[in-house]
């Protein structure tokens, strides 16, 4: 998506099916949903719903973990 979504105004047809064929790749790819919600101007609820809409599985919460830590420390 070059350039940004006005903010509020409705995705329909076949301009919605490709954002959300491209949110996916990105999404799958590893961008987040704050990231994408940003990217295309848009809230992270509607990035969220066509993420769902396209079946993707949604990773879970947290980001990155540094492993566990050492019970000698």
């Amino acid at each position: 998506m070059a350039e940004t979504l006005k903010k509020g105004s409705r995705v329909t047809g076949a301009a919605r099916e490709e954002l959300a064929a491209d949110l996916k790749r990105k999404y799958e790819s590893g961008a987040s949903i704050r990231a994408l919600a940003e990217e295309t101007g848009r809230s992270y609820g509607f990035v969220h719903r066509m993420l769902r809409e396209s079946e993707v599985n949604l990773r879970g919460r947290g980001g990155a973990t540094r492993g566990k830590k050492s019970a000698a420390s």
